[in-house]
């Protein structure tokens, strides 16, 4: 099935509603450490929000690429409903990662190197479980990263993005198993979503980037 790239005015419309986060300060740079031989050692992410902004590109750069294979190489058995819907998640993804490319301008990260030989792609099992691990990792790392953001215009997207993430894993919960999409593994006694922190979700994430992400560097709490 041919690949197709997120509607151009559907992002522009969703960047336009979000236009203060094009300009990032000049005093947040980012910082990639080379080896002796030329090649890409390990990236940091930087620091405040920028710093933060960064580790959310990072993320979704992971699940745009996650997403795109899925696509390209169709589990076998898929039926044409789980095209469509997994297409819309792709498109979704691919829009998350080049608002944040573009929002972040010369502070963005490098394009990263993922390692998907895990993952099964001719396997529904396999897509589906990588898929639920990935949105439910994506929509806890936005709620561990909230309150490290100091702008409130960068709060309020992140918010904005979460929910759309949020959506994501309660379709593919259901997809695997109808009714699941809030069970107590992600929901707590107080109806809240799992929560974590950047260093915990870049631990969890590891296997899949190839590309080493210093996080050194990010607010704490």
């Amino acid at each position: 099935m041919p690949q197709n790239n997120f509607s151009r005015r559907k992002f522009l419309g969703f960047a336009g509603a979000a236009s203060g986060l094009v300009v990032i300060g000049a005093s947040c740079n980012k910082d990639e450490q080379v080896t002796s031989n030329g090649t890409l050692d390990s990236v940091d992410l930087g620091s405040g929000d920028v710093g933060i902004l960064n580790y959310a590109y990072a993320l979704e750069q992971l699940e745009a690429a996650f997403y795109t294979q899925v696509i390209m190489s169709q589990f076998s058995g898929i039926s044409s409903t789980e095209v469509t819907l997994l297409t819309d998640i792709r498109d979704h993804e691919i829009a998350h990662r080049e608002f944040f490319k573009t929002a972040l301008a010369d502070k963005a990260i490098v394009n990263l190197e993922v390692d998907f030989s895990s993952i099964d792609f001719s396997s529904r099992d396999s897509v589906l479980s990588t898929a639920k691990a990935f949105e439910d990792l994506g929509v806890s790392a936005y709620n561990g990263a909230g309150r490290l953001i100091e702008t409130a215009d960068y709060l309020t997207l992140a918010g904005k993005i979460v929910s759309v993430e949020a959506r994501h894993a309660a379709l593919i919960r259901d997809l695997i198993m109808m009714g699941s999409f809030a069970d107590d593994t992600v929901i707590d006694a107080n109806g809240l979503d799992v929560a974590r922190k950047p260093i915990d979700v870049l631990a969890i994430a590891k296997p899949y980037i190839k590309t080493t992400l210093s996080a050194d560097n990010l607010p704490t709490y």
